[in-house]
C-alpha cells in the first residue's frame, strides 16, 4: 500500500490547512493590507506546503527507493537518511 493511501487522511487535512493560508492571501489583498502583512501569509503558505512536500518524497523514498521488505543495509538506510536530511533542510 502506498504511503499517500496509508497517510491519506493525515495529507488531505494538511491541504485543507494550506487551503485556509491561501484563502487568508486572498481576503489579505483584498482587504488591502499592509505588504509585510500578506508577506508573512505567504510566506506560511510556503512552509506548509515545502513541509507537506518533505512528508511526501520521505514516504517515497522510505517505501519506493529503499526496499522495506529486503532489509536495507545500513549503508543504504544512512543514505536515505541523508537525503531526507538534506530535502528537509532546502525545503525549510
Amino acid at each position: 500500500m502506498p504511503h499517500t493511501v496509508r497517510d491519506k487522511e493525515k495529507l488531505i487535512n494538511r491541504v485543507r490547512r494550506i487551503r485556509g493560508q491561501v484563502d487568508a492571501v486572498e481576503k489579505a489583498l483584498d482587504q488591502e493590507q499592509d505588504c509585510s502583512e500578506i508577506l508573512h501569509v505567504i510566506a506560511a503558505c510556503r512552509g506548509a506546503i515545502d513541509s507537506l512536500m518533505a512528508e511526501v518524497l520521505e514516504g517515497h523514498i522510505r517505501l519506493h527507493l529503499i526496499d522495506p521488505d529486503h532489509r536495507p543495509t545500513s549503508a543504504q538506510s544512512k543514505a536515505a537518511q541523508d537525503v531526507i536530511d538534506v530535502l528537509r533542510t532546502y525545503l525549510k
